[in-house]
């Protein structure tokens, strides 16, 4: 655990260590009640966020393909 003080403008100093360890620019704080959360957030959420659901829904790939099949059966049925 690494003690650090409050500014008298509320600013707080994450250690080099913590930086360098999560590559980011961006953090979200959260008061939790009975203590605070600090979480670092990617650069780029886009980036991040490619195959998270991959394990649910499929490749995008084979989401796309059948998106293509059922909009083409939709315009066969009109």
């Amino acid at each position: 655990m690494k003690v650090r003080k409050i500014t008298a403008g509320g600013q707080i100093s994450l250690p080099a260590t913590v930086r360098t360890r999560w590559r980011t620019r961006s953090v979200a704080v959260e008061d939790l009640g009975d203590r605070v959360v600090v979480r670092p957030l990617p650069d780029d959420p886009i980036v991040a966020a490619r195959g998270a659901l991959e394990e649910k829904l499929g490749a995008t790939k084979s989401l796309r393909a059948r998106a293509r099949k059922d909009e083409a059966a939709a315009e066969a049925r009109r």
